[in-house]
Order: structure tokens, then C-alpha cells, then sequence
């Protein structure tokens, strides 16, 4: 430990990062003194931690620089040094990922980890799964399950959630240590009993009934662990949607609230309150505990409460009412976060009595929190509004003087959306909201807000008592603001004119003063109205102030037709239909416009035209073009919480799988969404496109593109996938986030086939003779192959097998031999198509049928002979 002993001068040279100013090139090049020999400690862990500090702040090594350093770090083995060590099992796991032939180091970590020194052992566990792969595991598998069992606690938790981590390389890892995991779930130590009871869930979390009968094991016996009894009742609550007799689980969530933890407690009553079928009786147990929590000495635990108490709120604001003493001790505590959700919480559930109180004590800090609580405090408000519609000039005059402090535009807009809202809700608050949005834009430093206001001006000023005291407001805007705000004014100022007859004369000379503006759009703006206001003294004119969105396809056919007549009367925009109304062309303008009717695209084209916008696809479909899209292939079922659908694409050497998801709960927002792919022998992943962004009931496309291998007979394969994405709890009602942070997740899908028919498609020439193409076929050099079949025991007809053996092969049926008489025992089905990469292929299926058994001799013929193999092979 003397490597981290500082100097006395050292201490008094005060705090300060001394790695600051560090550059990548100059750590490199020190680095080659982890080449020296013998070794020195507290130089090379200085050096290492410089490493790793440029890591972590974001600095990318190159594949050389990163394999050099990594081969340069492994010589650090020869010291005994332990610093020195675990910072090596840091710097592995750093450079796993860049460095090339990270595997040479198997052989040290597995001796570290077989070890009789237990500071070694966890930490190289580690660092060893982290460079493992598939290949490996088998060889490190003896070891990971003696590790999970071993008597250190330290080594058997690392052990446990490194086999969580090589889930993402074998799917079954935790299946197959299964064992070993429920031995250590009965260690006297917390946290190996919760790291192993995750390893049993991820074991059996595809299998309801295992889960099931998990948890009513466990709940019998209850675990020592704190930590294991969290995730236990997350398990029962997600288990109470699908168990019909959720009596049991009920019981045991309940017990948990007089658990002498208080995690545990903690962690049951939010699992009450958010149960989706919990009443204001089933919560009160739960509510009793969090009113608890809110006079506890711990400032965690009174976050916990009144942040749960402030959701309970939004649902079931009668049942916090009983805690509203316990959350009025709570707005002058001196945690600020504590304090705002205590005033939310209160203004949802409070009397109308209480309202002017509340508003003062919020007041006294609503300056000194983050704008995401000021947010929280706006929505609050707006709810109180509805609530008591008598107290808006208290809490609007309260909203003006939040406008007029900082803050962002998110917190801005949430007070401009409130005022509106209390606007539109109470009559009596539209002047007074009018008033203080003018005097808001006077400072307003947000483009978007500022013209929405003008916008929302623009509509209501002109119908207020004092239309004329808005005009000064509008027209400030005209000089002093950026073009987009300087434009929304003169349409504002438009529509006084247009509404207000006395005010049209004053709002021309300023009008026409915006006729000499720089820009192009304030100056069109400007003449357009002048012109309508001019030329039509009356209230008449109101509606083409906005004139209608008009659709653009009818605009274009009649300007054009326009242009082709003798243009000697004006053209007359009031026929041109709105954008929203469907119009049919007449026959006299298809007389006067003769438009070439627009081709109807194939599916692959209009696939082509989807993914061509994906960059990284783009790439790739400019080498080849897109040779198959399949149908629809659904690895979920559509009652499930995430359904995900696959299309494969076949272009040239690559499959490309889109998968497209949607995430069916509302109350979390999945971000990184991706579909994890075991590439089967032979295939390459090339590389996976995420979504960024799942929101609730929205549908998102993630792509996996995998390279064909060079074996054609290997292309046809089964393969598992997994939906991976890192899932944030959000409020169901909004959609917005809880939590700054999300907890990665995963869950497992259908497994995903590769067909033969997904690399074949017909020829799309139903008019060519297949008899003289068969037979010209042989002197060209097709290899010819020939194998006779009995048909499953599912297939009993003509019909069904011609059927079945079209949509298998995925040709195209030639001179009609899809079709076949009534009564025939016997049919002659001809084929003709390409397998990917563009090699000719035919196929002639002779059918009988005898005693519900069809069977078929079928003929391939291919300019590939590993085509035609492949063909035989498949349907055999």
C-alpha cells in the first residue's frame, strides 16, 4: 500500500488533479518502462493509473497503440507487487476491447485465479471473463464453478456475476452453472446470496413455471440477504400480472413491511403502491410505512418516501392525505430535493385553504433548485389550477415570478404551457395571463417560446377587453428580435387589424414599416397583409391572414395548368383544396396535364428505399443491390411486453436483419435497444445498428447485418437472439424518465431461421418456355441432381404439397404448373429462379399421390453445383 502514500509536501501543496494536463503520446512512451527489468512497483502503478485515468476521461487508443500497451502491461505479471496487480486486472478489462490477442494472458489470470492468494482471485475472475469468448468458456468452465463455491466471499460473488456477464457469450451459461449457484444461494454472505439468486433468475427467467416455483420456494425459506429479498419481491410483482393466484405473493410483500431492514421495507411498500390493481386498501399498509420513512433521521430514506408518496399523488391523492403533517415538517428540510417533492406532494393533496401558504413557503427556495424539480413544481401548480380554479390569480401572479427568473427553456415552456392551460380553463384568467405573457416576451431569450407566444397573441388579444394594449408588446418584437420572432409579430400584429376595424390605420404605418425589413420572409409577411388589409376594410378578411395549408400536389397541377392556358384571368387559390381533403384530377385537367402514372414499387424497392437512409446500409447496398426481403417473421408473441418482428435482406455476401420493436409498457423508456445475434458457424457479424430510443408504443427498427459464409451449405441455420436495451422506469402518464440512469436488461426471443427460401427468389418471366429452358439448361453446363421423397404425414394433398414445396424453395412457379386438375393423382410442378449472388436455378417436382401419401421426385438443375446440393440436402 506504500503506492499510495502521499508526502507531507505533497498535502501542503493543497488539492488539484496532478493528471490534468496528461497527453496520450507522452503516457505511451512511458509506458515502455513496464518493459524494465526488475520491475518497479510504485513507478509502474503510477504510470498504469495514468492509463486508466485517460481511459476513463473518453481518450480512444488506436488497435496499435492499445496492443502495445497491453503487451507492455503483461510483463507486470513478473512482480508480486498488489497494487501493481489489481491495477493490471483494471488495465485487461480496459483494453480487452482494442488490443489484439488479448488471450495471451489466459494462462496468468488462470493461475491468479486458481491461486492461494485471495487478494488476487476475485479481481482476476474479472478480468479473465471479461476477455473470454465462446471458445474459451469450455476450457475456464471447471474453474468458474469451483470459484462460485468458494468459502471467500469475495471470489464466489465475483465468480457469480462474471457468469452473469458471459451470459452476453454463451446464452446458456447460467443454466449450465445452475447447480453451483443454488449452493452458493445458501452462503451465510448478503451479497453472494444476491448475486446468486441473480444468477438462478437469469437461468430461468425464459421458463414462467421455474420462475414460479423459485419464488415460492424462496419465499418459504426467506433470505438472509437484504439484497436478495429486494430482488425477490421484484420478482413476485412481476409475477403477479401472470399468476392468477397471486394470494401468496400478496401475503409475502405485505410481510415485508415489517422486515428489519429497511431496504427491504422500503422496497415492499413501493412495490404496493405501484401494483397496477392496487386500491386505496391494498395501499394503506404501504402509505403507513412511507409516513413512517418521512420523519426518519437518514435523508435517503426521506427522499424514498416523499418521492413514492409524490407518485401515489398523481393516483390516489386521498390516500397521502393522512400524511400531510408529516410532509408540511418536510418544506423547510434542509435537503432541497426533499423539500420540493414535500411541496408537490402537498399542492396535489392540499386543501384550498392551504394554497396561499404553500405558495409563500415555496417561495423562500424555489430559487435555489435545479430545473428539473422547478419543473416538477410548475406541473404541480398546473394541477392545483384545475383543482381550484378560484386561486388562480394567487398562482398565476406566483407562475409570472418564476418566468422572470432563470432558468432553461424546458422550465420556461412548462410555465408558458401552464399559464395557457389555466387560460383556456378559466375565463376569468385571461387577461391576467395575456398581461404577463407580454411582459414576458419582453425578455424572452427562446426563439420558439417567444413566437408561440406572439402566435397565441395573435388569436386572443384581439378578443380582449383592451385589444390595443397588446400592440406596443407585438410590435417591440418587430425591432428588436431575430428574423423567425420578427415575422410570428407582423402576423400578429395582422390579425389586430384584421379583428379590430379602429386599429387597422395605426397597425398599416407599422406594417408598412416592415416592408423595409432585412429579411425576406418578415418583407413578404409585411406586403401580403398590407395588400389584403387595404383592399378589404371589413372583418371578412380575418381568415386570410392564415391562410389554409393547401395540398401541394393539387397546387402543382393547378399552376400548371394555369401556365398553359392564356392566363388573362388571375389565378384563383380558393379551388385549390386543403391539405387535409383527397382530390381526384378531372378529365379536363388530365386533358391539359398528361402525367405518366408513377410505377407501383416492388417490395425489395421499397425496402431498398427504407434502408438506403441508414448510413452504414447505404454503404452496402451501393455495392450490391438488395437481391430478397422475407416476409414478416415474428420472434415474440403479440400478447408479450416487447414484440419485435424480423424482415431478413439478402444483398450480395450480406444479411441484413431488421428487427423491428415495440414496447407495449408504458412505464418504461428503453434506450441502445439492440438484438443480440449468436453468429452460427461460418457467419460474420459485420455490425449492429441500435435504436436509440424506445418510448411506450412506438415502433423502432434496430438492424443486425451478418456476411454470408463462404460454405454455402452452412448459410441455412437456427440461431437464438436476445432483445438487449437498457430500460428507464418513466412516469406512465408523460412518459418522461425517473432516473437520470437506467439498469441494463435483456430478454429472450423466438430463435431466428435462415431459409433456403430467404436466399432464393423466382425469375419474374411467367412468359418463357421452362421446357426449352429445362432442356437447354443441361448444354450449358448445369449440374443436374435427382432424389425421390415422401412427404410428411401433414401433407395429404396435391395441393398442400405444391403449396408447401413453393413457399419452401421460394421460386417461382412456370406456364402455370401451380395449378392442378380436379381428381388428379399425379402433377408435374416446374420452377425457375436465382439463388443469391445471381446463379440460375430450376426445379421440376413430379407428384403422386396414393393413399393420402404424396410422393415426389424433384430434379434441380443449377449452374452451382453446391446450389443444387444445397436444394436436395435441405428439402431431405
Amino acid at each position: 500500500m506504500n503506492a499510495f502514500k502521499r508526502d507531507k509536501k505533497e498535502e501542503e501543496d493543497g488539492g488539484g488533479n496532478p493528471f490534468q494536463n496528461l497527453e496520450k503520446t507522452t503516457v505511451l512512451q512511458e509506458a515502455r518502462t513496464f518493459n524494465d527489468t526488475p520491475v518497479n512497483p510504485r513507478k509502474c502503478a503510477h504510470i498504469l493509473t495514468k492509463i486508466l485515468y485517460l481511459l476513463n476521461q473518453g481518450e480512444q487508443l488506436g488497435t496499435t497503440e492499445a496492443t502495445e500497451a497491453f503487451f507492455a502491461m503483461t510483463k507486470l505479471f513478473q512482480s508480486r507487487d498488489v497494487v501493481l496487480r489489481r491495477l493490471v486486472y483494471l488495465g485487461i478489462k480496459e483494453l480487452s476491447s482494442v488490443a489484439e490477442d488479448v488471450i495471451i494472458v489466459t494462462s496468468s489470470l488462470t493461475k491468479d485465479m486458481t491461486g492461494k492468494e485471495d487478494l488476487y482471485r476475485a479481481a482476476a475472475i474479472r478480468a479473465l471473463c471479461t476477455i473470454t469468448d465462446g471458445g474459451m468458456l469450455a476450457a475456464i468452465e471447471r474453474y468458474m464453478k469451483q470459484a462460485i463455491v468458494d468459502k471467500s466471499p469475495a471470489v464466489s460473488s465475483a465468480a457469480l456475476v462474471s457468469s452473469l456477464h458471459l451470459s452476453n457469450v454463451s446464452g446458456d451459461v447460467a443454466r449450465r452453472w445452475a447447480n453451483e449457484a443454488q449452493e452458493a444461494l445458501n452462503s451465510d454472505n448478503v451479497m453472494v446470496q444476491y448475486h446468486a439468486l441473480g444468477v438462478l433468475y437469469q437461468a430461468r427467467k425464459s421458463d414462467k413455471h421455474a420462475v414460479i416455483k423459485l419464488v415460492a420456494r424462496l419465499i418459504r425459506t426467506s433470505p438472509k440477504s437484504p439484497y436478495a429479498t429486494c430482488m425477490l419481491i421484484r420478482m413476485a410483482c412481476k409475477l403477479l400480472d401472470d399468476v392468477n393466484e397471486s394470494g401468496e405473493l400478496l401475503e409475502f410483500i405485505e410481510c415485508c413491511l415489517r422486515h428489519k431492514s429497511e431496504m427491504v421495507v422500503y422496497e415492499a411498500a413501493h412495490a404496493l403502491v405501484n401494483l397496477g390493481r392496487s386500491g386505496i386498501r391494498e395501499i394503506a399498509p404501504a402509505i403507513s410505512v412511507l409516513q413512517l420513512f418521512c420523519g426518519s433521521p437518514k435523508a435517503a430514506l426521506r427522499f424514498a418516501a416523499v418521492r413514492t408518496l409524490n407518485k401515489v399523488a398523481m393516483t390516489h391523492p386521498a390516500a397521502v392525505t393522512a400524511c400531510n403533517l408529516d410532509l408540511e415538517n418536510l418544506i423547510t428540510d434542509s435537503n432541497r430535493s426533499i423539500a420540493t417533492l414535500a411541496i408537490t406532494t402537498l399542492l396535489k393533496t392540499g386543501a384550498e385553504s392551504s394554497v396561499d401558504r404553500l405558495m409563500k413557503q415555496i417561495a423562500t427556495f424555489v430559487s435555489e433548485i435545479s430545473d428539473e424539480f422547478k419543473v416538477v413544481v410548475v406541473q404541480a401548480i398546473r394541477a392545483l389550477c384545475q383543482k381550484f380554479p378560484r386561486k388562480h390569480a394567487v398562482l398565476m401572479n406566483f407562475l409570472s415570478a418564476m418566468l422572470r427568473d432563470e432558468g432553461g427553456l424546458e422550465y420556461k415552456a412548462a410555465i408558458a404551457d401552464t399559464i395557457i392551460a389555466v387560460m383556456e380553463g378559466n375565463a376569468e384568467a385571461k387577461e391576467a395571463g395575456l398581461a404577463h405573457l407580454c411582459e414576458f416576451i419582453e425578455d424572452c431569450e427562446h426563439t420558439s417560446l417567444a413566437v408561440r407566444i406572439l402566435h397565441l397573441l395573435g388569436q386572443e388579444g384581439p378578443t380582449s377587453k383592451q385589444p390595443s394594449r397588446y400592440i406596443r408588446f407585438i410590435y417591440n418584437r418587430v425591432i428588436l428580435e431575430s428574423a423567425s420572432v420578427r415575422a410570428a409579430a407582423v402576423t400578429a400584429l395582422a390579425r389586430f387589424a384584421a379583428a379590430c376595424p379602429d386599429l387597422l390605420p395605426n397597425v398599416l404605418v407599422l406594417l408598412s414599416r416592415c416592408q423595409l425589413d432585412s429579411d425576406d420572409e418578415v418583407r413578404d409577411r409585411a406586403a401580403y397583409y398590407c395588400t389584403i388589409l387595404q383592399q378589404h376594410n371589413d372583418p371578412s378578411v380575418l381568415p386570410l391572414i392564415h391562410p389554409p395549408q393547401l395540398s401541394i400536389p393539387s397546387l402543382e397541377r393547378a399552376l400548371r395548368n394555369y401556365t398553359k392556358s392564356s392566363m388573362e384571368e388571375p389565378f384563383d387559390i380558393s379551388q385549390v383544396p386543403p391539405a387535409q381533403v383527397a382530390e381526384e384530377p378531372t378529365p379536363a385537367e388530365i386533358q391539359l396535364v398528361t402525367k405518366p402514372a408513377q410505377p407501383r414499387l416492388t417490395r425489395e424497392e421499397s425496402y431498398a428505399e427504407k434502408l438506403s437512409q441508414v448510413p452504414q446500409l447505404a454503404m452496402i447496398l451501393q455495392e450490391s443491390s438488395l437481391f430478397k426481403s422475407s416476409p414478416v417473421f415474428e420472434l415474440t408473441e403479440s400478447e408479450t411486453e416487447y414484440n419485435v418482428k424480423c424482415v431478413k435482406h439478402s444483398c450480395g455476401d450480406y444479411l441484413i436483419l431488421q428487427f423491428d420493436c415495440l414496447n407495449t409498457l408504458s412505464d418504461q423508456l428503453l434506450e441502445d435497444v439492440t438484438v443480440a445475434v449468436e453468429a452460427p458457424e461460418g457467419y460474420t457479424i459485420i455490425c449492429e445498428i441500435p435504436c436509440p430510443k424506445l418510448a411506450y408504443n412506438e415502433l423502432g427498427t434496430t438492424y443486425t447485418v451478418l456476411q454470408y459464409p463462404e460454405d454455402i451449405h452452412s448459410s441455412v441455420m437456427t440461431t437464438p437472439t436476445t432483445l438487449k436495451f437498457v430500460a428507464r422506469d418513466c412516469d406512465p402518464s408523460t412518459g418522461i424518465p425517473e432516473a437520470d440512469q437506467g439498469y441494463q436488461d435483456d430478454y429472450v426471443l423466438e430463435d431466428l431461421e435462415v431459409t433456403l427460401a430467404d436466399q432464393m427468389r423466382g425469375s419474374g418471366t411467367r412468359g418463357m418456355d421452362i421446357n426449352a429452358a429445362w432442356e437447354s439448361a443441361a448444354s450449358r453446363g448445369f449440374e443436374c441432381m435427382e432424389e425421390t421423397f415422401a412427404l410428411g404425414a401433414n401433407v395429404t394433398t396435391l395441393e398442400a404439397a405444391v403449396q408447401s414445396l413453393v413457399g419452401f424453395l421460394g421460386l417461382e412457379p412456370a406456364d402455370r404448373s401451380d395449378r392442378i386438375q380436379p381428381g388428379a393423382t399425379s402433377h408435374m410442378l416446374l420452377l425457375h429462379g436465382f439463388f443469391r449472388g445471381g446463379k440460375e436455378i430450376f426445379a421440376r417436382a413430379r407428384l403422386a399421390l396414393a393413399n393420402n401419401q404424396v410422393t415426389m421426385q424433384l430434379s434441380v438443375r443449377s449452374q452451382d453445383p453446391d446450389v443444387a446440393s444445397l436444394v436436395m440436402s435441405s428439402v431431405g
